[in-house]
């Protein structure tokens, strides 16, 4: 039976990680299909974290179940005139909330590009 896991960002700037207010934040599925979108609050985070469809926690409970114990997601996070990240593969567990940090850099730190994005990826667990 499925279960709920959450995932929650905290979109900054600098290494003072000072708070960016209304990043546009799209979860997806890895096909692309659109689960949430979000714009980032005062503090940079959502108000709520958001819900995900994960498969049940005893898949994580024990090895050799067969079963992936979490969900992967795509996240795409856009800001004007700040970088675009991209992070696909993002795992989400059960009852877990997964926190993801979003380092906007100015693109006035990089005058000669005005068109860059950071992708990640995240690889799969050895569980």
């Amino acid at each position: 039976m499925p279960e709920t896991g959450y995932i929650q960002v905290h979109a900054f700037i600098s290494n003072a990680q000072i708070p960016l207010q209304d990043v546009a934040v799209a979860i997806t599925d890895t096909s692309g299909s659109a689960i949430a979108l979000k714009l980032t609050n005062r503090s940079g985070t959502f108000n709520r974290p958001v819900a995900i469809s994960v498969p049940d926690l005893s898949a994580s409970q024990s090895p050799d179940t067969g079963i992936t114990p979490y969900t992967t997601v795509n996240l795409y996070a856009r800001y004007d005139n700040f970088e675009e990240i991209f992070i696909e593969n993002l795992q989400v567990f059960a009852d877990v909330i997964t926190d993801q940090n979003l380092e906007m850099i100015p693109l006035s730190e990089f005058p000669e590009s005005w068109n860059i994005s950071e992708s990640f990826n995240t690889s799969t667990q050895n569980l």
